[in-house]
């Protein structure tokens, strides 16, 4: 339970970089969990909990799974595949915070992956050798997400260097046009929608660095949705009400009756030293209250 915690205040604290890799780890498991308990009550298929929220090529099944445009994003089948992925995600992402910042992080992931989906969809209706069996293709990962961001960092500080296992330091500009490289001509030899989703994301890593240097924030409006839907799911604070004990009341009580006495005492001391008319205005006001509270 202590790890459980951990993790709840580790998501709860942590920036959008840190919820996201959270949701791509706690997406992977759980539809695994699911994918195994399907599989020990007799469901072959043990994919088809991807399949539900896969992004499909095909118009029908494109209708009838549109969720899947959003939730494809966070999707995963191999580890390996979510490996890489969160990889380039921390090491861009950390870059991405440091240049630019966490809300516009979470609106490129996220628009970077829309653009990526709708890139497939449109490519896989309209090239006909794409087109020819798209009723079974779909394609999920966040690879596209990721890419918007690496290619939105490399717009941004093209000159930065990362230091790369066997190659040393490495500047930002070089890995990205070696990842859009790989992408293109990657795209006839296996996974063209994969291929095709990243260079969809790389275009608008593209478009927002390039409007953000110009003063231009592409993201605004997408960003005002995004803060009015993310308050409807934040815990409202509990309303905290304070009691005073009782016996504090009843000490404060107490004590406001003994120094009214003891005013009291003063002056009936004074009139019968020096008579009524030596009592000033404050004096005789306490007496006439005295009188007004004193019981038939």
């Amino acid at each position: 339970m202590n790890i459980l915690d951990d993790i709840k205040r580790s998501f709860a604290k942590g920036s959008y970089l840190t919820q996201l890799i959270y949701i791509n780890l706690g997406v992977f498991v759980a539809l695994h969990l699911v994918g195994l308990v399907l599989f020990f009550l007799g469901y072959k298929g043990f994919f088809s909990v991807f399949d539900f929220f896969a992004l499909w090529a095909g118009t029908s099944e494109f209708l009838s799974h549109i969720w899947g445009i959003v939730t494809y994003m966070f999707l995963h089948e191999s580890f390996w595949h979510l490996l890489f992925n969160l990889m380039w995600l921390f090491w861009f992402g950390q870059l991405f915070l440091k240049f630019i910042d966490q809300k516009h992080l979470l609106s490129v992931y996220l628009l970077g992956g829309l653009s990526g989906g709708l890139l497939y969809f449109i490519s896989y209706n309209l090239i006909p050798v794409l087109s020819e069996n798209n009723e079974f293709a779909r394609v999920l990962g966040a690879s596209a997400s990721v890419m918007a961001i690496v290619i939105a960092v490399t717009l941004f500080a093209p000159e930065y260097e990362l230091y790369l296992m066997f190659l040393g330091k490495v500047k930002l500009k070089y890995i990205a046009v070696a990842s859009i490289v790989l992408d293109i001509i990657s795209i006839p030899w296996g996974n063209a929608g994969g291929h095709i989703a990243h260079l969809g994301g790389a275009f608008f890593g593209w478009w927002f660095v390039s409007q953000y240097k110009k003063g231009h924030l592409i993201t605004k409006g997408f960003e005002r949705f995004l803060d009015g839907l993310l308050t409807i799911f934040k815990p409202k604070p509990k309303l905290k009400v304070s009691y005073k004990k009782t016996g504090n009341m009843e000490y404060d009580y107490k004590n406001k009756k003994a120094a009214e006495q003891d005013q009291i005492n003063r002056v009936l001391e004074k009139i019968s030293k020096s008579g009524y008319s030596s009592l000033s205005k404050e004096e005789k006001e306490l007496l006439f209250k005295m009188g007004e509270n004193k019981p038939n």
